[in-house]
């Protein structure tokens, strides 16, 4: 669906560069941040993150759908056509899966300065229970053509983004799209999608970070050359300004994160423990890759030591780790990281870039030890 500009000028926030370099939140933010949401991290307790703790973001709007007239239609360089309804995607065969899944803008208000969006700290993560069709199937009932590059999702949230009015719009090769993972989804956690999950029906892709999973699917269109719509070309780019190119957002990071212990002070968040043994538990995940390692520290990121893990909760999906720390009077910082099988570990202090994207920089948490 061809995007197009509008002539209407909108306000500029803050000082018009659209980045923040101190801790002054703008109501722009502010607005962002009270429509979407993130897993509060004493949700890493489970393995399958309830439907209402799982994180949420929404570009423009939950559209309003009619399930009795929506049909998801499938067209460009295809063989046959398509237009179904949602019973028509029941009927084919299911599969279910667990998938961990990450927004790509997840630590985004950590970076500095930071980019003037929906301001992430760790929690845009969450892991559901997934229930759907796979796309390949329906991508070969249609018959691709040999000649197609590119996969085309639409949804039907449309907005205005970078002076453009648009329908959210996102790509996949034609191998990315037919791998067997990828879902058109109508289920989360064994009940209908919820209508800010993507009601009737949305794309699964995981391992890729949660930008890729198109909500509220309309239309699915092969195209002979790569997709250049604004969320592929102009956003959800590792670039260092605005105009750069730069390299595309793909894979989820390598991470590791840590229910903080104890109890909160209520504004700081600074955690209240009790000396002597404690058990310090989290999830880590890797996107594509699997976790090799976990590993914690009590000193600030000092000194590392290995943490137990357990089996994963699916392949595309996070596993646990416990590690049992002494704990003793004093104020510490704790650290966790992790390694995945490629041998990527996450770094102290992730590389900036313009959008705020992939930021996986270890987790600190400050506790009081009483």
């Amino acid at each position: 669906m061809e995007q197009q500009r509008t002539p209407s000028r909108f306000p500029t926030v803050g000082d018009g560069s659209g980045f923040a370099d101190t801790d002054r939140v703008f109501r722009e933010e502010l607005q962002l941040a009270l429509r979407n949401r993130g897993m509060p991290l004493e949700g890493l307790r489970y393995p399958i993150t309830p439907t209402g703790m799982h994180y949420l973001l929404v570009h423009y709007d939950i559209p309003e759908v009619n399930v009795e007239e929506w049909r998801l239609k499938v067209g460009g360089l295809v063989s046959r056509p398509m237009s179904l309804s949602l019973e028509e995607f029941r009927k084919r065969p299911a599969r279910t899966i667990a998938v961990t899944m990450e927004c790509a803008g997840n630590g985004r208000a950590l970076f500095t300065p930071r980019r003037i969006s929906q301001p992430w700290l760790f929690e845009a993560i969450g892991t559901a229970e997934w229930t759907g069709t796979p796309l390949k199937g329906i991508l070969e009932e249609a018959g691709v053509r040999p000649d197609a590059a590119d996969i085309v999702f639409t949804g039907l949230d449309r907005g205005v983004e970078g002076g453009e009015v648009q329908h959210y719009q996102r790509s996949l090769t034609v191998s990315e799209a037919v791998r067997e993972e990828v879902l058109l989804a109508y289920e989360m956690n064994g009940e209908p999608l919820q209508p800010q999950h993507g009601y009737p029906l949305r794309l699964l892709v995981p391992g890729w970070y949660g930008m890729t999973s198109v909500k509220w699917l309309q239309g699915i269109e092969a195209l002979a050359e790569p997709f250049q719509g604004y969320q592929m070309a102009r956003v959800y780019r590792y670039s260092r300004t605005q105009d750069e190119p730069g390299e595309a957002v793909t894979l989820i990071r390598v991470r590791a994160l840590m229910i903080p212990p104890g109890i909160p002070d209520f504004l700081t968040r600074t955690r209240l423990v009790q000396a002597g043994a404690l058990i310090l538990t989290g999830k880590a995940w890797a996107g594509r890759l699997s976790v090799s390692r976990v590993e914690v520290s009590v000193d600030g990121g000092s000194t590392w030591s290995d943490a137990r893990l357990d089996e994963p909760v699916s392949p595309h999906a996070w596993r646990t780790w416990t590690f049992r720390w002494n704990a003793r009077r004093g104020a510490h910082t704790l650290c966790v990281r992790a390694t995945d099988s490629g041998g990527n570990v996450q770094p102290p202090e992730q590389e900036w870039n313009f959008g705020g994207y992939g930021n996986n920089s270890v987790q600190r948490v400050t506790v009081v030890v009483e």
